[in-house]
């Protein structure tokens, strides 16, 4: 089987005080994991345990809620850790910098339209910065777990940030203060990542 649980790529309080050490912990461990084993369990012995992530998300709308569930689930927290590191924040570098700069004419625009699309993202959700498949940068919602890699979504595209906005997130720290949780994202947001995704999908 291709697919394996990866390791979080810093220590569980290493994003203090912005993302708080106990919510890590049992978001990465009990949350990601959960929703890795379930994948497991839902394509073993079926042919999705041979296709890639992304093969699998394009026939999405075939497969059992199950499938697309706890897929998504296991894939959107693997953005969402790399999202994120102890010497992010400040502003966007490189390739994707111009390009934020040239689609909504300032970081701050960016900023402004993203942090809205994750506190208005109703319920469950995640908000994104996707490369379409055309090769322009979109700022995008999704339901649950789903996103823009899936055959369901109008939009599509690959993640190249994405801030979970699921009340597990960050109700421990901030309660139903999500567009304090928004905020506190931007200062741990890992440009250097999210530019070499650009890099790779543009």
């Amino acid at each position: 089987m291709s697919f394996k649980f990866p390791e979080l790529p810093y220590a569980y309080d290493a994003l203090e005080p912005h993302m708080d050490a106990q919510t890590m912990e049992l978001h990465y461990s009990k949350h990601h994991q959960g929703y890795f084993n379930k994948f497991m369990d839902a394509i073993k012995g079926t042919d999705l345990e041979n296709k890639s992530i992304e093969d699998i998300f394009a026939s999405i709308s075939k497969q059992p809620a199950g499938v697309r569930n706890t897929g998504g689930g296991f894939y959107n927290h693997n953005i969402f850790w790399n999202s994120m590191s102890p010497n992010g924040g400040g502003n966007p570098t490189g390739a994707v910098a111009d390009a934020i700069k040239a689609k909504w004419g300032s970081f701050d625009k960016f900023k402004e339209e993203f942090s809205n699309a994750a506190a208005t993202r109703f319920g469950s959700g995640w908000a994104w910065l996707i490369v379409t498949n055309n090769g322009d940068l979109a700022i995008t919602s999704t339901a649950n777990q789903d996103n823009n890699l899936m055959d369901v979504e109008s939009t599509k595209g690959t993640p190249i940030l994405g801030l979970d906005v699921w009340e597990h997130a960050y109700y421990l720290k901030y309660q139903n203060r999500r567009p304090d949780f928004i905020n506190a994202f931007w200062n741990v947001v890992n440009w250097k990542w999210v530019n070499e995704q650009f890099e790779k999908n543009k």
